[in-house]
């Protein structure tokens, strides 16, 4: 019985280093000082007020943030924002910085999804990876995103080239909750064009344009390597009043479904699928030891 119960044990050990995800292996899209900006530049921030921007501005590694009331290498506070400072070149804004990067592959590590054609207008799309190839307009109309009831509704896309949308384009959510996400990772360079009504988190490799009036009522511009361009924008990271858990945005927006009004959020994260680390084969090799040891113990005894 003794020998019996050791060997119970031991497999039982296996089991859970098998079975059971460790803490190490998640991993989140969007880093909490990432998520603290709506703006977010390399080179320089160019605001031509008057914009309204709720969060974080900020600019790494330059110091420029021209439209705004700004001190190099100090976070400080704009009549335009709200619930956020102004970062020029600020370790917080290097932080995020790094975590943009990182982001920005976290959202390629999921694959390229549905390639879809250029030109999002008139599409209704519901959760997944999409593909969206460079064209003259990626939406001269409107985008309807249908969470088809799923609160944690999540849509990622991948545009390798650019975004840009025509002026008065919409994009329109639907049918989601407080956990939903919607992220677009662009290879180069945003755009968009005058009085665009956009969503969403987008982490472009190059520069961010904000043509006048355009506004992105829940989301970021955030920008790796270039400028970030504004004029006279409505932009806000926080998008309200409701939290979900540790990955929520204090933030909701409303959104008319069938003559009903909803509020909705987006994550400042998003769980990516666990994967093993080395480490945990190294795990799973002592507990074959373990195992081992308790058999030839008895064997001996």
């Amino acid at each position: 019985m003794p020998r019996l119960k050791s060997q119970k044990v031991a497999l039982s050990f296996l089991a859970a280093l098998a079975c059971t995800p460790l803490a190490a292996l998640a991993s989140t899209i969007m880093g909490a000082d990432l998520s603290s900006f709506t703006v977010l530049g390399a080179s320089t921030v160019t605001n031509a007020p008057t914009s309204t921007i709720r969060g974080n501005v900020g600019v790494w590694p330059g110091t420029s943030l021209t439209g705004f009331t700004s001190v190099s290498n100090s976070a400080v506070s704009d009549p335009q924002v709200t619930d956020g400072l102004v970062h020029s070149a600020t370790a917080l804004a290097e932080t995020a910085q790094g975590q943009l990067t990182a982001s920005r592959n976290d959202l390629a590590s999921l694959g390229g999804g549905t390639v879809l054609a250029a030109n999002l207008a008139g599409l209704t799309l519901s959760p997944g990876v999409y593909t969206v190839p460079a064209g003259t307009t990626n939406l001269s109309g409107t985008l309807t995103l249908d969470g088809g009831g799923n609160a944690n509704a999540a849509w990622v896309f991948q545009m390798p080239s650019t975004l840009i949308t025509s002026p008065d384009a919409v994009v329109n959510m639907i049918g989601t909750g407080t956990g939903a996400g919607l992220f677009w990772n662009v290879g180069s360079s945003a755009t968009l064009d005058t009085n665009t009504m956009f969503l969403g988190n987008i982490l472009a490799y190059s520069s961010i344009t904000a043509n006048t009036r355009a506004s992105n009522s829940c989301g970021r511009l955030l920008a790796g390597t270039g400028a970030v361009t504004l004029d006279q924008n409505g932009l806000s990271g926080v998008c309200g009043g409701l939290l979900s858990g540790t990955h929520g945005l204090n933030g909701g927006f409303d959104v008319t479904v069938d003559g009903s009004t909803r509020k909705v959020a987006f994550l400042k994260s998003a769980p990516i699928a666990a994967v093993p680390l080395p480490g945990s084969f190294g795990l799973l090799g002592l507990g074959l030891v373990f195992l081992f040891a308790v058999r030839r113990k008895r064997a001996t005894a």
